[in-house]
């Protein structure tokens, strides 16, 4: 999956185009991601159809359910998350596997077998993409209030276990040297996402917030 900071990345810029409430689009764009932190699979939070990790989330099972509470600013960074892992997968990590393991062995390398080189190189580039998206860093240091929210893949009570571990992701990272993609790999992925997800929610009829 894409890194928390990535989610972030791309909710706040699409955000940008809605006009909705940013803490809460920003809490709902790292939502799915609790069911790690509470020991679960990510098959219900992340509506897949199988049991691999690196699945691709059923868009349209998510939108069966929940296309009309889209105007709710956590539902709708819910649903960012869902479509910027959509392009993660199916788009970008593979190529840079590839690339990877082209330069540094002969084998075909899955994504759960390199995924410690991945989410060391998400630690390495993560300082970087905060301070070029500005991303506000007082929510997950703040006390922050529960999102009103019908979603029940989640349980949405323990969000402030996911809220604690985003500080100790933020202050751990660190610059060092990455392996697999480097911060110019993650922007050009972050726009791309961007305009794919505000095509994604014109073709659905949602406009920005007035």
């Amino acid at each position: 999956m894409a890194s928390a900071i990535i989610h972030l990345c791309v909710a706040k810029e699409v955000n940008k185009y809605l006009k909705m409430d940013e803490n809460n689009i920003l809490l709902g764009s790292i939502a799915p991601d609790i069911a790690k932190q509470i020991g679960q699979t990510k098959e219900i939070s992340h509506f897949l159809d199988y049991t691999n990790e690196d699945d691709i989330p059923n868009i349209d099972r998510f939108l069966r359910k929940y296309r009309n509470t889209l105007n709710n600013p956590f539902n709708m960074g819910y649903f960012i998350h869902l479509l910027t892992d959509k392009y993660w997968f199916r788009d970008y990590v593979y190529q840079y596997i590839e690339r990877f393991t082209k330069n540094n062995t002969k084998k075909k390398v899955t994504y759960t077998a390199i995924r410690d080189v991945i989410y060391n190189d998400y630690t390495n580039i993560n300082i970087d993409l905060i301070d070029k998206y500005m991303l506000p860093l007082d929510l997950f240091y703040n006390d922050f209030t529960v999102p009103s929210t019908d979603i029940t893949e989640i349980p949405v009570d323990k969000l402030d276990i996911l809220i604690e571990k985003m500080g100790l992701i933020i202050a751990e990272s660190k610059e060092e040297k990455t392996f697999m993609f480097d911060t110019t790999d993650i922007e050009i992925f972050i726009s791309n996402s961007v305009k794919y997800i505000i095509k994604d929610l014109q073709l659905l009829g949602i406009e920005p917030q007035r």
